[in-house]
């Protein structure tokens, strides 16, 4: 699940520099650059991609600027991987892997305490999964409406 990122390798001029063009956006209008891991704290997606990639090794630095991604190589590294890297940042699974189930998905959201309403009229069973908080905020809106046509 997920979609692949559109990656495009771009020739640079500096030896041991690659240049990504992406499909996407992911650091806005800001530039972000990362040299370490710990650099790259957070779930942003700039930062994600920078973890990724130095974690794969052969990587010193990263720099992200909108769709564009500079990846600066160690000496002696090809860089190879790394578009895979790059193309699979939003692929949330893998083949092999068991996505969630709709209902695994769902937030447990608290029903209405009691099977009556304020006023002691009985609620229906679907009023029942309504959480308290909606309800009343019906009952609050009714009675404006009711105020302001009456």
């Amino acid at each position: 699940m997920g979609q692949l990122v559109g990656v495009t390798e771009k020739a640079t001029n500096q030896p041991g520099t690659l240049r990504f063009e992406l499909n996407r956006t992911l650091s806005g209008q800001g530039h972000e650059r990362f040299s370490t891991v710990e650099e790259a704290r957070g779930d942003r997606p700039s930062a994600v991609l920078a973890r990724r990639l130095i974690d794969h090794g052969g990587v010193d630095a990263v720099h992200v600027f909108s769709n564009i991604v500079t990846v600066e190589l160690s000496r002696g590294s090809t860089g190879e991987g790394l578009t895979d890297i790059v193309s699979n940042l939003y692929q949330y699974w893998l083949p092999g892997v068991e996505p969630p189930s709709f209902e695994d998905l769902q937030p447990e959201e608290a029903a209405a305490p009691a099977s009556t309403g304020e006023g002691g009229e009985e609620l229906s069973a679907a009023a029942q999964r309504v959480p308290a908080h909606l309800l009343e905020r019906s009952k609050a809106a009714k009675e404006r409406w009711a105020a302001k046509n009456g």
